[in-house]
């Protein structure tokens, strides 16, 4: 396999630990995300931290694990999510690095091969309220890019039925959960210290 592009530090286990843990609890328990399921239990996941302190830094370390996701044969690693704790912690500066990462898709010629969604514990949706529980099918203990094979992508939708339906049958999930619901998940951010 194709040596990683950012190696984990011990310091990481407590980040990726929630992000399983939201993973497994919320996208894949609430069924967020029928094709999660798959990909987590044959352990196709790569988890990654990114220690940046700057957009500049955060983009080498996303260039670097996209090419690492090209790299590496999809059985190997199917996904990477690439959670930033350190930095885009506000939800409009992670916001105006998503059309970066457009530039960076786009720069490689990595349109139609790869994709990248976006998690925000502050996130919410264009024209929704802040505190609309909708806005907690992007919700994430971190900030987190989720970097997608595009032809593990179309594979997935051509075997579910409807997929385009999952974006309101998630909405409708969290309605009926409602907030109280969802902290019981365990799932929203670990407390900072001082906080």
């Amino acid at each position: 396999m194709t040596t990683p592009a950012i190696t984990p530090t011990a310091g990481d286990e407590a980040i990726v630990a929630a992000t399983r843990k939201w993973l497994e609890r919320a996208v894949i328990g609430l069924n967020l995300c029928p094709f999660a399921r798959s990909v987590h239990v044959k352990e196709l996941v790569r988890y990654v931290v990114s220690r940046a302190q700057s957009t500049d830094a955060l983009l080498d370390d996303l260039e670097r694990e996209l090419k690492f996701l090209i790299d590496v044969p999809p059985d190997e690693v199917d996904m990477t999510l690439l959670m930033t704790p350190d930095v885009l912690t506000g939800f409009d500066d992670f916001t105006d690095f998503l059309d970066l990462v457009e530039v960076v898709l786009r720069n490689y010629g990595m349109v139609g091969v790869l994709q990248v969604a976006s998690f925000h514990p502050d996130y919410v949706f264009a024209g929704e309220d802040a505190d609309d529980i909708a806005n907690y099918t992007n919700r994430a203990p971190y900030p987190t890019l989720h970097l997608i094979r595009e032809a593990s992508l179309a594979r997935a939708t051509a075997a579910f039925p409807d997929a385009s339906d999952i974006y309101l049958r998630n909405i409708e999930t969290l309605r009926a959960l409602g907030l109280e619901g969802w902290q019981a998940l365990g799932v929203d951010p670990p407390a900072q210290p001082g906080s």
